[in-house]
């Protein structure tokens, strides 16, 4: 009995392991686990390089981004540099047109237009006018007496262009033309009486002696000469050598002609008796200091075809600059989209 009890639940058993081992089930559940196992390894790979590159692909989309705004403002710099260039080359040829520079040239010449030297002697009298060569003028000879003299002489009145009602006399000289040979005129006035506290002789310089004598009207022609010309004077007891000079100025609409003078006075030595020293002696000298012209004209440095160049190089500057600004936003707007895109792409894999 007992023997048969002990064999059968050893056979029990056995079957129990039996089942347990050899059901069809358990291989199918095995095979499950492994297949099962596979999946989850593959989505734990994925999850760990999504983890991984998001950094990186947001690493790369900042640094596009700031290249873009730096790329954007050295492009708005340059821009605002074309504009400053613009405007400060508009404004230097405004500025060099509305004032123009003189140039200043001299010119050689061998003789010049003899000039008229108008003389207003008031109460005095010309004693003697004569011409002399190489800067000679020979001794006096009975300094205080009317001399031969050979020079042109046209005696003008006239009323003064301020003074209407003050009638003035000029005596108009005919200047010296031969510079080569240095030509001066040498005149010598007298005064008797004078009530002046000082006394003295205004003289008057104009561009051509033949001037006057062809004009239809001398004293309009002289009282023109005084309203335009300066005034000099020489005093009593003195020799005064003047030295002329002529300078032409060409500016935008005329023409103007000016002496410009360098006078020496020396004292005259008087010799003459006691008695006839009341008499006051005038001596002047008028000659050409150099053979040259002054030429001076006003030029305006402002070059237009310069100003058109850099405005034009300016301009497609600022039409480059606009075109790649317009490109760039383009590209910041598709890349945008498609960062969108992407992003909307992984959400809906995700879900």
């Amino acid at each position: 009995m007992l023997g048969k009890e002990n064999s059968r639940s050893y056979q029990e058993f056995n079957d129990d392991d039996n089942e347990d081992t050899q059901s069809p089930g358990f291989f199918d559940d095995a095979t499950e686990d492994l297949n099962s196992d596979e999946p989850t390894d593959r989505v734990s790979q994925e999850d760990d390089i999504r983890e991984n590159s998001p950094p990186i692909r947001f690493s790369k989309a900042c640094l596009k981004n700031f290249f873009t705004v730096v790329l954007i403002f050295i492009y708005l710099l340059l821009t605002g540099v074309a504009v400053f260039l613009a405007y400060q080359t508009i404004s230097d040829f405004l500025e060099r047109f509305h004032h123009p520079v003189m140039s200043v040239t001299y010119k050689e010449v061998d003789s010049f237009s003899p000039p008229g030297i108008a003389l207003y002697p008031g109460k005095a009298q010309l004693l003697s006018c004569r011409h002399h060569y190489h800067d000679y003028i020979p001794p006096l000879v009975d300094p205080g007496k009317h001399q031969e003299g050979d020079c042109v002489i046209n005696d003008v009145t006239y009323f003064g262009p301020f003074t209407n009602e003050t009638e003035k006399r000029a005596l108009v000289v005919r200047g010296p033309s031969d510079v080569r040979n240095k030509e001066l005129i040498f005149m010598q006035f007298s005064l008797n009486e004078t009530e002046e506290d000082f006394s003295a002789i205004s003289y008057m310089l104009f561009a051509n002696f033949s001037d006057l004598t062809e004009s239809a009207n001398k004293s309009d022609f002289m009282r023109d000469c005084e309203s335009n010309y300066s005034m000099w004077t020489f005093s009593g007891g003195f020799r005064t050598w003047v030295k002329m000079s002529l300078v032409r100025t060409s500016g935008k609409n005329n023409e103007a002609v000016e002496f410009r003078q360098e006078s020496a006075v020396v004292k005259f030595n008087d010799k003459r008796p006691a008695s006839e020293k009341n008499n006051e002696l005038f001596f002047a000298v008028f000659e050409w200091r150099d053979p040259f012209m002054q030429d001076i004209r006003l030029i305006v440095t402002a070059n237009p075809w310069n100003s058109v160049a850099i405005l034009c190089g300016v301009f497609m500057a600022l039409f480059k600059a606009a075109n790649f600004a317009k490109l760039t936003i383009q590209w910041i707007i598709r890349m945008r989209k498609r960062h969108l895109r992407n992003k909307a792409r992984e959400l809906n894999q995700i879900n």
